[in-house]
């Protein structure tokens, strides 16, 4: 589900690379991507979304449909998705976010209890809790900024604050949760073939600033509020480390193709 998606694309690429028989929904307009079955589905629609599973027979549903200002489609829909598959008895893979975390909390791990501030934030935990329901086996799998080979539109704006087309700071204390794309779809299909369940933290905690370091390494940017849990000493030490965005945790499966371990605890500082 969410298919034509940033995330979604990446998820059909490499389920498609690993031979699996893809099938994959898009909203408006379908991708051009060679050995998709696309299909055309609003999962604002609980009887569309019944009869498409009904129709398809999956053996696991990935669920990354987006609409950040929309309620139906991030509570509602998500819902609608995992009825349908608990009517089937399909594996489902619901991607969720840090925003049904306040920030409030220096770290968070799946132990914790939502306390979304935003309407976003309380869609996604909506939707959690009732997947929760559905289906004890599902898969709540939360993540934050997802960056990629320039295309996300968080690397968008570091890039026009760069070249000046913006204005604006990234700030050492806004502590977030970035993971590559690539890294996240393997994740979550990883998580499809496992025997695990229930909620998963993908994301490693770094400052907004961080982040632009490791975008942006060569061009020089104000930094402001600087803060000692999260300063430029240790972005340095991370810049030795990685060539992408890594996740770091306690529990759960692991890929060697970057830094990758799945369940973590979030930090989330607005």
């Amino acid at each position: 589900m969410g298919g034509s998606g940033f995330l979604g694309q990446e998820i059909t690429r490499q389920a498609r690379l690993a031979g699996d028989r893809v099938v994959a929904t898009f909203h408006s307009h379908a991708p051009l991507t060679a050995g998709v079955d696309w299909r055309a589905l609003d999962i604002r629609r609980r009887d569309k979304v019944a009869v498409l599973v009904e129709d398809i027979r999956p053996a696991v549903i990935i669920n990354a449909a987006f609409q950040q200002a929309d309620w139906t489609t991030a509570a509602d829909g998500g819902v609608h998705v995992a009825a349908a598959a608990a009517a089937r008895g399909t594996r489902l893979v619901h991607v969720s976010s840090d925003a049904v975390f306040s920030g409030r909390a220096l770290r968070y791990d799946e132990t914790c209890v939502p306390d979304p501030t935003t309407p976003y934030g309380a869609a996604k935990a909506a939707a959690e809790t009732a997947i929760k329901g559905l289906d004890p086996t599902a898969i709540i799998a939360r993540t934050s900024l997802i960056i990629g080979d320039s295309s996300s539109q968080h690397e968008a704006y570091v890039h026009a604050l760069a070249s000046g087309a913006k204005t604006g700071a990234l700030f050492t204390d806004d502590v977030r949760c970035p993971v590559h794309v690539t890294d996240l779809a393997l994740a979550l299909l990883e998580l499809a073939r496992s025997p695990y369940s229930g909620i998963h933290h993908i994301a490693d905690a770094i400052s907004r600033h961080e982040l632009r370091i490791l975008i942006e390494p060569f061009r020089v940017m104000p930094v402001f509020r600087v803060d000692s849990r999260a300063g430029d000493g240790r972005a340095q030490r991370r810049l030795a480390a990685r060539s992408r965005y890594a996740w770091s945790g306690s529990t759960g499966p692991t890929r060697s193709a970057t830094t990758v371990r799945i369940g973590t605890g979030l930090r989330v500082c607005r």
